[in-house]
């Protein structure tokens, strides 16, 4: 979390969902999240067809730990990351990845280069799933569009979509992720990613 870029803790409540005192939140994984971690992709479509609709007032301002689920994550050093969301005004909300320190999974998120100026980067929109658009496979889900997150023209990460629900109605702290890459027309499945609410995140626009 920066320290340094926070001006004031997220709106407190909205739509039957109250803010958690930051100082009550977690740096490691919960016990579910380590058992949404172990499980197999088969099982892990099951807990994400079961979700529900995230309410982005429950994101905006936030960060979460991430942690992708395949065993190759580890491999290619993006096993843990952070993801924030903000409000970029008009009514948009966007959102962002930090690196993190590829430490043991019960260990802390650690943002880097540092927690004080954590590299943010791979920018997207979020918003609930269009059922007329391209980006329609999951309708009880918000997609998180880097194709429209303002990133360079080449930047890899342009073709990533991300459908993301609330895995338990009772906890709006914790959340699946299902990524695709978008290959011309073809969306390409890639892995499935947990988020688990850190604390809280930027108050503004980042990329400003």
């Amino acid at each position: 979390m920066s320290a340094a870029t926070i001006t004031a803790l997220p709106t407190t409540q909205h739509a039957g969902w109250v803010a958690p005192d930051p100082a009550t939140l977690r740096n490691t994984p919960s016990p579910r999240v380590l058992e949404l971690e172990a499980m197999d992709n088969t099982q892990l479509e099951r807990v994400f067809l079961q979700g529900s609709m995230p309410q982005l007032a429950a994101l905006v301002g936030w960060e979460f730990r991430g942690m992708n689920v395949p065993g190759w994550a580890r491999v290619a050093g993006i096993k843990k990351f952070v993801k924030g969301f903000f409000d970029a005004g008009a009514g948009i909300v966007m959102g962002y990845n930090c690196p993190v320190a590829q430490n043991g999974l019960t260990e802390t998120w650690n943002l880097q280069p540092s927690a004080f100026a954590p590299k943010r980067f791979g920018f997207y929109r979020v918003a609930p799933v269009d059922a007329a658009s391209k980006e329609n496979k999951y309708l009880h889900a918000v997609l998180l569009n880097y194709g429209e997150g303002g990133n360079a023209k080449f930047d890899p990460s342009q073709g990533l979509r991300d459908y993301v629900v609330q895995v338990d109605k009772d906890n709006p702290d914790l959340y699946l992720g299902k990524a695709f890459y978008a290959v011309g027309p073809a969306r390409v499945p890639t892995n499935f990613f947990i988020l688990e609410r850190m604390g809280t995140g930027v108050a503004g626009d980042p990329r400003r």
